[in-house]
């Protein structure tokens, strides 16, 4: 097999190790969820290790969600490795590269015109992945997620949350893409540092204007009141030299029950974002469970009532969130992460990485035979370039980064952990994270081998049992 690889002429060799590397990592991946299925499918009882931390019911509830997740993971992870497999033997990227040709020739725009061809290539490529996508993600809304008590949309706000997303990326994805085009075609021999630097500014300003603009078009976004949580939560930035400047809460729980923490912002504007779903006090779910009773008990007496998809009772866990010190600590935890410096870790590994690519690409873009192994015999397009190189050559690169950050991540939630403790917060970040686990139904078993290679945070066995060590 190997003399008969070695035979192929340097375009087909180019081609099939490609998909041949794209097939391995798609094997490999299978064999870790395959193992990691064995041990949702063997674990039915509590190990003894667990049993001060998860009930039975909760543990079963959080295994079958666990199951269920992963066998979906296996069959849309199939479907998409058999598409990408059958588009590159079809020559997809070149009928859709000349069908975006002639749609905008029919405004009288040439080949000459290529960053418009690019954008209308980008276009129907990204249109085609949301439209294939659609099915997987309503499999996974209203069947998944809405079988195990997560999901909250309704169908058609879905779809129109579906089309907002859609037209927002194209709004900021096209504007970027003819920019960086336009900067590769103009920058000579460093264009690679333009193209870099401009990226880096991008990121930059996506990041400062995110949650102020952006995601205010998908979720309310309203200031944390007044109050004991507030005032905490201002009192330990100012301990710790944190800019804060504003503390959010978004209404998560009209997509879903799953909950979350972050900050944003750079310099002196940070900015603190905390899910309802988060906020024991706060959580509009728990507020609907305690009516529940009252809400069943009216739908039965009424036999003329219509249930309608805005009012229907879905399944609910248990009273969710955690408790404001809870919720102290878990901020201690992710300040941990700015205060020690992981989040500019981050943005260092991130623009290395970038300028490297850029790098590699302005040394590999001349290279007709990468155009000529993806059906690209008489034209050499930037973005076409841009994507072989950074998608598919660069794929056994990105394999190995991956799984190098993973393992760092791993390392910082360990040491933000530590930071947390240090505050005198392990008591209520070690009881925060068991409620969390708990709300979010995570599996606390877990395959080694998966969770090295899957794991961006610790098991959460191994992050109490470092918390145990010295909890105050």
């Amino acid at each position: 097999m190997i003399q008969a690889v070695a035979e192929l002429n340097t375009e087909n060799q180019i081609f099939y190790s490609v998909l041949v590397f794209s097939w391995a990592v798609y094997m490999w991946e299978a064999h870790l969820a395959k193992r990691q299925r064995k041990t949702y499918r063997n674990t039915t009882l509590v190990p003894e290790e667990l049993g001060m931390i998860m009930d039975s019911e909760t543990f079963e509830k959080s295994r079958l969600y666990q199951l269920d997740k992963s066998t979906f993971g296996f069959w849309s992870g199939l479907y998409s490795e058999a598409e990408g497999t059958l588009i590159l033997l079809l020559g997809g990227i070149p009928f859709l590269w000349n069908v975006s040709g002639n749609l905008t020739g029919r405004f009288g725009l040439g080949s000459e015109y290529e960053i418009t061809q690019s954008l209308s290539f980008l276009f129907l490529a990204t249109l085609f992945s949301a439209i294939t996508g659609l099915p997987w993600s309503i499999y996974n809304t209203f069947i998944i997620e809405e079988k195990h008590g997560f999901n909250q949309q309704t169908l058609g706000f879905f779809f129109k949350d579906a089309v907002k997303k859609f037209a927002v990326t194209q709004c900021i994805l096209l504007p970027v893409t003819s920019l960086l085009l336009y900067i590769i075609k103009i920058g000579g021999d460093y264009f690679f540092i333009y193209a870099w630097l401009f990226t880096l500014i991008v990121s930059l300003v996506l990041v400062t204007i995110y949650a102020d603009y952006i995601a205010p078009l998908f979720d309310k976004f309203t200031p944390l009141p007044e109050g004991e949580l507030k005032t905490n939560i201002e009192e330990m930035a100012r301990s710790i030299s944190f800019p804060l400047t504003k503390v959010y809460v978004v209404e998560g729980s009209k997509r879903s029950s799953h909950s979350n923490a972050y900050f944003y912002g750079f310099f002196k504007n940070k900015r603190i974002v905390l899910f309802d779903t988060l906020l024991e006090d706060h959580s509009p779910l728990n507020k609907a469970a305690g009516n529940e009773n009252i809400e069943t008990h009216t739908a039965a007496g009424d036999s003329n009532e219509i249930e309608t998809a805005e009012t229907k009772q879905r399944p609910k866990n248990k009273r969710q969130g955690c408790s404001n010190q809870e919720v102290l600590a878990v901020l201690g935890h992710e300040l941990g992460h700015w205060k020690l410096g992981h989040t500019v870790k981050n943005i260092v590994i991130s623009q290395v990485n970038s300028f490297f690519c850029f790098f590699l690409f302005a040394v590999l873009m001349d290279r007709k035979e990468l155009f000529s192994a993806f059906g690209f015999y008489d034209t050499q397009p930037t973005l076409i370039g841009l994507m072989i190189i950074f998608q598919f050559i660069f794929s056994p690169y990105n394999e190995v980064l991956s799984f190098s950050l993973t393992v760092l991540s791993r390392r910082f939630e360990f040491q933000a952990d530590a930071f947390a403790k240090e505050l005198g917060k392990a008591t209520d970040l070690y009881s925060a994270l068991i409620k969390l686990n708990k709300d979010n139904l995570g599996f606390p078993v877990a395959d080694w081998l998966y969770s090295m290679w899957h794991y961006s945070h610790p098991p959460l066995l191994e992050r109490l049992r470092a918390l145990k060590d010295k909890r105050d």
